[in-house]
């Protein structure tokens, strides 16, 4: 009986929603959306040396984020010589592949850039709750039916957690901010090897 006992308070911890594992404290808010203005700028060409390591391989160059209206951007990928990796189009809910390298050319590859970038560019976000957590503001939200915590300090998003069962799976921070513009930005999945890093140039 005592080990059922421990068995079940170990399965109800691992159970606990985020909020409730990392201690947040609800925090009553008029808001009902949070926006992310850091690629929101259409007058802006947002350029970054990228280093993207997917387990053993690696690979470098430049990416190029433009938003060309409202409710388009265009993410591109290229050599530092210039030649195209991926090109991809978001356009409201719609994505497309314009151009693929073949090494990227995976389906579960390119779901997985997907639901990133389209993590980085999405610009108003419903609101589901609000916490405070140490010096953070934490912003619940859903993006693509998977639970998105926004963490802002000093006005500015310093991190989006991707969550699944109570857990971290992916995990944006930003950091060199000036403005509205990430200087640093990393994008780490916890439970594969792949990892996107960026740097303004």
């Amino acid at each position: 009986m005592r080990y059922l006992l421990i068995s079940f308070c170990f399965l109800c911890v691992g159970c606990a929603s985020y909020p409730k594992k990392n201690k947040f404290e609800k925090k009553e808010t008029s808001d009902t959306f949070l926006r992310n203005t850091y690629f929101s700028d259409k007058a802006q060409d947002y350029v970054y040396k990228a280093s993207i390591n997917i387990y053993k391989r690696h690979f470098g160059g430049i990416l190029i984020i433009k938003k060309i209206n409202d409710a388009n951007h265009r993410v591109v990928f290229t050599t530092e010589m210039g030649n195209k990796i991926f090109d991809f189009s978001f356009i409201d809910n719609d994505f497309t592949v314009n151009h693929i390298l073949e090494d990227f050319n995976k389906k579960i590859l390119i779901s997985i850039l997907k639901k990133d970038f389209r993590t980085l560019i999405k610009e108003n976000m419903k609101l589901t709750n609000t916490y405070s957590y140490h010096e953070h503001l934490v912003f619940e939200t859903e993006i693509d039916k998977k639970k998105h915590y926004y963490y802002q300090t000093d006005n500015k998003i310093s991190k989006i957690a991707r969550v699944s069962n109570g857990k971290e799976k992916v995990v944006f921070t930003f950091s060199e901010i000036n403005d509205t513009i990430a200087n640093l930005i990393t994008i780490e999945h916890k439970g594969i090897k792949f990892k996107i890093s960026l740097k303004s140039i």
